[in-house]
């Protein structure tokens, strides 16, 4: 028999069988995790399935974090109930400002290396950053999976993607994502595994490989899985509160197709407004006017990304009149580290707004939301109509830092203009 990948390696423990891709399989999960966007639905099933009790409180987490800002008060008591299930059932509860549900399930150590993770929420394939196969769920499986600890999936086939070189500098890990988007097309990965190998994927901090394996989704993925390393063992040093077996695909695993991306031809991207595909060099879309600016979310909130942004945003020093730049960190985690070497103090006082950790913002749930026909550049992953909460809002994916260069011209703008302030 011919060896296996990372996906049929995970799914075979989990499944406790022979998994190959095409097999249906049902597999222990070792995390299943939902939102207050989700498990409201998730409860109505719960009652429904005659659900008494939880498989294992502790690895059952809920996040507030889609209504996290500013919650109304229908979605203020679609939280007390979740609350209240939590509390009753011992569940593991993130609350409002706490963070992104995707970073703080890596923050936590709770996303581990061979780990099978279930979120329903689609961008949950970010812990394949860590050596998981982690993907997305609906509220009835989370449902199911909250009873019984268990869920069904078809094996992927997967995708080799081998990165090779290094990024120029102004190129970051969502230059490589959208860039990758462009080869593959929004569903051109559909139900299958991405495995991200070669000397390149060694070169990115974890805080890139997260990025990737989020946006995986982007393209039809079920998962976006990395190998572990050297630099996965350090993220998790302080982490992990429990051992794991990093998993390795075999010499000769069977791969659906091959593909290779040289980062050192890269350059900095944008994906155009209404699809996450449609990605360009920030180029060809300089001089586009900007009254929006995003920097936050599960691609773009975390420190090393608000940093990216603060350095450009220091080194002009100034916003462009007419353009609002908001800030979202990631998780409280992030907000202290930024709030102790003084970065938001400083981007805030040129007049960008701080908001509390959470998804408001990229998902339209929470304010502050798009003036109607405004051009908005977001570092977040999805840019579909209407996805900020107003549909007459165009909105454009880019890096922090081109997301900052076009705050400062008050238009888009290649943040390699910014020379002395990029890494």
């Amino acid at each position: 028999m011919p060896g296996k990948t990372i996906s049929e390696k995970i799914l075979s423990r989990a499944s406790h069988s022979d998994a190959r891709a095409g097999d249906l399989v049902i597999c222990d999960v070792d995390v299943a995790m939902g939102t207050d966007g989700s498990v409201p639905m998730a409860l109505d099933y719960f009652d429904q399935m005659d659900g008494r009790r939880v498989f294992d409180p502790a690895r059952l987490v809920f996040v507030f974090d889609h209504y996290a800002a500013d919650p109304m008060a229908a979605t203020f008591s679609l939280q007390a109930r979740a609350r209240e299930f939590a509390t009753r059932h011992g569940a593991v509860l993130y609350d409002c400002g706490d963070g992104v549900c995707h970073q703080l399930m890596v923050e936590s150590g709770r996303t581990r290396p061979g780990g099978l993770i279930v979120g329903a929420d689609s961008h949950s394939v970010t812990g394949g950053a860590l050596n998981a196969f982690a993907t997305g769920i609906g509220s009835s499986d989370l449902a199911a999976t909250m009873i019984s600890g268990r869920i069904w999936l078809r094996v992927p086939e997967t995708i080799q993607i081998t990165l090779t070189g290094a990024a120029a500098a102004g190129v970051y890990a969502k230059d490589i994502a959208l860039a990758l988007a462009r080869r593959l097309g929004a569903d051109g990965a559909a139900y299958q595994a991405l495995e991200f190998d070669g000397p390149g994927a060694g070169l990115l901090e974890i805080e890139d490989r997260l990025v990737l394996s989020n946006m995986s989704v982007e393209m039809g993925a079920k998962a976006g899985i990395f190998r572990a390393d050297a630099k996965t063992e350090r993220y998790l040093a302080s982490r992990a509160g429990e051992p794991f077996t990093p998993i390795e695909p075999d010499a000769d695993a069977v791969y659906a197709s091959r593909i290779q991306l040289d980062l050192a031809e890269l350059e900095p991207c944008i994906a155009m407004p209404h699809q996450v595909d449609r990605v360009v060099a920030v180029g060809q879309a300089a001089g586009t006017p900007v009254h929006m600016v995003l920097v936050g979310t599960c691609t773009g909130g975390r420190v090393c990304d608000i940093h990216q942004a603060a350095r450009i945003l220091v080194a002009a020093g100034r916003i462009a009149p007419g353009v609002h730049v908001v800030i979202a960190p990631a998780s409280r985690e992030v907000e202290t580290r930024l709030r102790a070497d003084g970065t938001l103090d400083r981007i805030g006082a040129m007049g960008a707004t701080i908001i509390p950790p959470g998804c408001g913002p990229c998902c339209g749930t929470a304010p502050p939301i798009p003036a109607r026909g405004a051009n908005v550049i977001s570092t977040a992953n999805r840019n579909f109509k209407a996805r900020m909460g107003n549909a007459t809002a165009s909105i454009y994916l880019a890096s922090p830092a081109t997301a900052a260069a076009s705050a400062v011209r008050g238009r888009i703008t290649d943040p390699r203009e910014f020379a002395e302030a990029l890494t």
